[in-house]
């Protein structure tokens, strides 16, 4: 599969993937969709991304926190524990040049290490196995979560629904459902 950053100053570079299906990348359709509800939405635009620091959780190939930092976000961190996604994301991150501006953590989502709050969360686990809501907690009891930060969660159209409190954006896209919501 091939993807390619969608905007910004890397836009057009291409991202690697992992062989086989371990891993489910984002596409650049569904990403194209997240960064337009970010950037245009009434609560979001320029002054959400340029200068945050993000986190991508569950990052696979980087490509939610590489985005980011292409449009504008000063520091991402990166959570993946697969080998094989790990080694294709710090490849990515090499390739587009942006080793300088993240942290790569070798970790499981579910038992994350200790962090400060960010302006931004992207949350895209492996659908079907309800992976959210015990992620969402792990973050916010590790300090990734906090008051105000914005978490754009992606999972299956199909798993359970919950409440996420502030939702300020929800699409469904295929078989996937974005919602995005404002930490209280």
């Amino acid at each position: 599969m091939t993807m390619r950053i969608i905007a910004g100053t890397w836009r057009g570079k291409t991202l690697s993937a992992p062989p086989g299906l371990a891993t489910r990348p984002t596409s650049q359709r569904m990403r194209q969709a997240v960064f337009d509800m970010l950037m245009h939405a009434p609560w979001g635009g320029r002054a959400l991304l340029e200068g945050a620091c993000v986190l991508d959780g569950f990052a696979g190939t980087g490509a939610m926190g590489l985005e980011a930092l292409s449009r504008g976000a000063a520091r991402a961190t990166f959570i993946e524990s697969d080998r094989a996604a790990l080694s294709v994301l710090r490849a990515n991150l090499a390739a587009c040049g942006a080793l300088g501006r993240s942290l790569v953590l070798p970790a499981d989502v579910l038992r994350p290490p200790r962090g400060t709050a960010q302006a931004l969360v992207f949350l895209d686990p492996p659908y079907g196995n309800d992976l959210l809501p015990a992620a969402e907690t792990a973050l916010r009891q590790a300090g990734w979560i906090s008051r105000g930060t914005v978490v754009v969660s992606e999972s299956g159209h199909l798993d359970p629904a919950r409440d996420y409190g502030d939702i300020l954006a929800e699409r469904l896209h295929g078989a996937a459902r974005v919602i995005v919501w404002r930490e209280a």
